[in-house]
């Protein structure tokens, strides 16, 4: 089971890696009633590109590296991540800001396309 988003975009947040109020990251805080509400606008874009600028470069050679064992597999575990030698914990961080990237992209390519993007996360 997981958590997931929806409005303007959707998605499912990363088990076990990003929480539900991740995409405050991008300038935009949340409003909480039962579900994180945001409303982001054009004026916000600027922001948004700011923090996948950050994520980009705080994930470096590993943005290419999870993409491409994400291709191969569906899933990850310790045994999986081991076998790619990397060290498991390292590998869980990095989780946190590619998952974090990608919902930032989602925002971005909304706010691009419409100049406003909702959504409601769940907690």
């Amino acid at each position: 089971m997981g958590r997931y988003y929806n409005g303007d975009i959707e998605g499912k947040f990363m088990f076990a890696v990003q929480s539900s109020d991740d995409a405050d990251f991008f300038g935009v805080a949340g409003f909480q009633p039962e579900r994180l509400e945001y409303y982001y606008e054009k004026e916000n874009i600027k922001d948004v590109e700011k923090g996948i600028e950050k994520c980009n470069k705080k994930l470096g050679a590993w943005k290419d590296m999870i993409d491409d064992f994400f291709d191969k597999n569906e899933y990850y575990n310790d045994e999986t991540v081991k076998a790619n030698g990397w060290d498991v914990e390292s590998f869980r961080s990095m989780l946190v800001w590619y998952a974090r990237l990608h919902l930032g992209e989602k925002i971005l390519k909304c706010l691009k396309e419409t100049d406003q993007c909702y959504f409601e996360a769940e907690l």
